[in-house]
Order: C-alpha cells, then sequence, then structure tokens
C-alpha cells in the first residue's frame, strides 16, 4: 500500500525519486508477503484454529495479495525502460496488490477483533 501511494505521488508530481521509492518499497513487500502468506497457512493449519469462511477468504485472499505483490516486483524490472506496456503491467499489478492487501488486512481485522470492534 506504501508502494501503491509512492507510486500514485510520481505519478501527480512527475518527481522519478519517488518512483524509486515504490519500486523499492514493492520489493521489499513482495518478500514480505511472502513470508506472510506462509506464516498465515502454518498458523491455519494449526491444531486450536477453527475453520471459518471468513479465514477461507482471508487465506485466498492472502495468496492473491502475494501473488499481485510478487507481479508488481518483477514488472519493476521494465519500469527503468520507460516503456509503456512496462509501466501500464507494473502500474496495475501494483494497484491490484495495494488494493487486495487492504482487503485482505480488512478481514483479518474481522477475524481477530470481530465486526463490531469499534463500536462503543
Amino acid at each position: 500500500m506504501t508502494a501503491a501511494g509512492a507510486e500514485i505521488t510520481a505519478m501527480v508530481t512527475a518527481h522519478e525519486s519517488w518512483r524509486t521509492v515504490a519500486i523499492a518499497t514493492v520489493r521489499v513487500g513482495a518478500v514480505f508477503a511472502l513470508l506472510a502468506a506462509v506464516a498465515g497457512w502454518r498458523l491455519a493449519a494449526a491444531p486450536d484454529v477453527e475453520w471459518s469462511p471468513l479465514l477461507e477468504w482471508h487465506r485466498w485472499l492472502g495468496i492473491a495479495a502475494t501473488v499481485m505483490a510478487l507481479a508488481a516486483a518483477v514488472a519493476t524490472g521494465g519500469v527503468r525502460r520507460r516503456s509503456a506496456v512496462s509501466m501500464l503491467a507494473y502500474r496495475m499489478a501494483l494497484f491490484a496488490a495495494g488494493t487486495l492487501v487492504a482487503v485482505t488486512g480488512h478481514f483479518g481485522g474481522l477475524l481477530v477483533w470481530g465486526a463490531d470492534f469499534l463500536r462503543p
């Protein structure tokens, strides 16, 4: 999500330094997404974790977010060539990953805290 924010800032301001931040952040984020997905699947397989449809959605959205983050990280290789197709592929994967991370995180919050955690 931070990488997507940096890329939006790069698009709006036309400062390449923000794109550098976006590229570095998405590469690091993709590695940690992979680690988080592995850890999450291991935790969900623990004997004391109860299955629920929400858990299943969280698991598969996490996989989708990881795949998109990895795709965005791989697509950063073509960004420096300034090809319009490479830039489009990078941005589509990046913004899809950011959206999936947000939705997956929301589902994770629902799993931990429940739907009414903000209500007094």
